[in-house]
């Protein structure tokens, strides 16, 4: 079936003066009208894009029409719906919450109930998915949908009209203030309206004293490159580069900062990791190459590679290799892929294997991948990735094998929705806000034992020795997601932050001034 490749895509113009196209199109056609069994064409044809593509780079990709749909949420920054942040609990639609001034919330939809009903039609007991909800709940604009939900202490089912529309996607995840000086920002995606959040957070920062800041791009995958340059454009003064692009068949083009920013002043650590990728690196390499802040943590993912995307006639698109990222030294970001796409998909497993997520002197730089930073002259290093200025191992020392399983089943999540909907009441009663909550509370003996005993219940053979090494993770990581169900996603990271050491250590830098220079002179303490 590889062999079919792409044809069946191919319009009858392009066969036409495209020989090999043409050629294509007629092994497609001769198999469709006389292979000896049945065959789906729309399957073949789609599997067939994607083993041509993923044979060109590991980032050429197919999205059929459904896949782009999910994908530009996520990037242009809204849907339309009902505006809930839901997860399916016992095979119930549970509501985590109603999204502040969303259409949910003003018809009166709260935290904790459970959707019974969707026009009159049962989908709880079901077996319905998360995909089932969101072709229930999603909608255009304007249209009208009738639910039915059962709230914990009342006897009937309540129904609610609600009249969808626009609903953010915000891709800022927390903004707060470390202390009375350091403001810390985690982005978590580049969408279209990743600027208007992130200007808003620092200006709000900045109200609250802000001097310092910390940027959290860990596990940003990337998004828009021209959200990125304008990321970078807000630390970076003048007409400085940001990135560039060459292809050999699109021109190549130099980004540049073009406009003051509201943070060109200060210190600064951006904080990455493995899962830092595409616009984050444009960002942390632009900030490492112009000596603007210190990069901590460990060596980004390595995408560097210009995506361009192409609709086909179906609603479908593929997004094609054109070009690849530089950074303003002339460092490519992306890492090899000459061992074909299956290796490069394991390439975060060879990197803890190989001992590169534990100490930094496991990276061997080749001196043709040295390169110099254009203000402070200190060597930065190519290949692949951003490797950062103070590299921080991974700390394993709370992980595991009960504590993995537990995380990786849902077990763990599954509790924390059940114990909130039972005890929503009685916490809010008790912390009346975050700022007491986070003071005041810490995970009881009790509430962990629950959790044990919920995760025997669902099948998950209690290890004292593995609780012994990471019940205090646990415990942390309960009151996190309290916090987040109970107050929303930022405050989530409020609350754990402090148990990251890349986080710690960025804090360290920014409370020490000299530290700070030091790193950018890289000159050891």
């Amino acid at each position: 079936m590889v062999l079919l490749l792409i044809a069946v895509t191919t319009v009858t113009l392009q066969a036409q003066w495209n020989p090999e196209a043409l050629k294509l199109a007629q092994v497609m056609d001769k198999v469709s009208r006389f292979y000896v069994d049945s065959i789906d064409d729309s399957d073949v044809v789609e599997r067939t894009i994607v083993t041509m593509l993923h044979e060109l780079d590991p980032h050429s990709s197919y999205l059929s029409k459904e896949e782009l749909e999910g994908l530009s949420e996520q990037l242009e920054g809204e849907f339309e719906g009902i505006g809930v942040s839901f997860n399916v609990l016992e095979d119930t639609i549970y509501i985590i919450r109603a999204i502040s001034g969303g259409p949910s919330e003003r018809v009166g939809i709260m935290a904790g109930d459970r959707i019974i009903k969707v026009e009159g039609e049962t989908v709880a007991g079901i077996g319905i998915t998360s995909r089932d909800v969101q072709k229930h709940l999603k909608g255009p604009k304007g249209t009208r949908v009738d639910v039915s939900v059962k709230r914990r202490n009342e006897a009937e089912l309540l129904d609610f009209n609600i009249t969808r529309d626009k609903i953010p996607v915000y891709s800022l995840d927390a903004s707060y203030m470390v202390n009375d000086r350091i403001g810390y920002v985690k982005l978590a995606r580049f969408s279209h309206s990743s600027i208007e959040e992130f200007e808003k957070a620092l200006k709000s920062l900045k109200r609250e004293g802000m001097e310092d800041l910390i940027l959290d791009l860990s596990g940003n995958g990337g998004g828009w490159l021209p959200v990125a340059v304008e990321l970078a454009d807000h630390f970076l003064s003048g007409s400085k580069e940001i990135v560039r692009t060459e292809g050999t068949k699109v021109p190549d083009r130099k980004y540049t900062a073009r406009k003051p920013g509201l943070f060109e002043d200060g210190n600064l650590v951006v904080m990455i990791d493995g899962s830092s990728a595409s616009a984050s690196e444009i960002v942390s390499g632009a900030i490492q190459d112009w000596d603007r802040g210190v990069i901590v943590g460990r060596r980004s993912f390595g995408k560097g590679l210009v995506q361009q995307p192409f609709q086909l006639s179906d609603g479908s698109l593929i997004r094609l290799t054109v070009a690849r990222y530089y950074t303003p030294t002339g460092r490519l970001i992306q890492k090899s892929y000459e061992d074909g796409y299956e290796e490069y998909t394991l390439d975060l497993i060879n990197r803890y294997n190989s001992g590169e997520l534990s100490s930094a002197d496991s990276i061997k730089f080749p001196e043709a991948q040295h390169y110099r930073t254009l203000s402070l002259n200190r060597t930065v290093y190519g290949g692949g990735g951003i490797m950062p200025d103070y590299f921080v191992p991974v700390d394993t020392s709370a992980y595991s094998t009960y504590y993995g399983r537990m995380i990786n089943r849902g077990i763990f999540n599954r509790y924390v929705l059940q114990y909130v909907d039972i005890h929503r009441d009685q916490l809010l009663s008790s912390y009346s806000n975050f700022d007491s909550f986070n003071e005041g509370f810490s995970a009881s003996v009790e509430q962990m034992d629950g959790l044990i005993a919920f995760a025997t219940e669902e099948e998950l053979e209690f290890n004292e020795e593995d609780w012994e090494i990471s019940k205090m993770q646990v415990a942390l990581l309960f009151k996190s997601y309290l916090a987040r169900d109970l107050w929303g996603m930022g405050h989530f990271f409020e609350v754990f932050n402090p148990s990251s050491e890349v986080f710690n250590k960025a804090v360290e830098i920014l409370e020490n001034p000299a530290m700070h220079q030091a790193k950018l002179a890289k000159v050891e303490l």
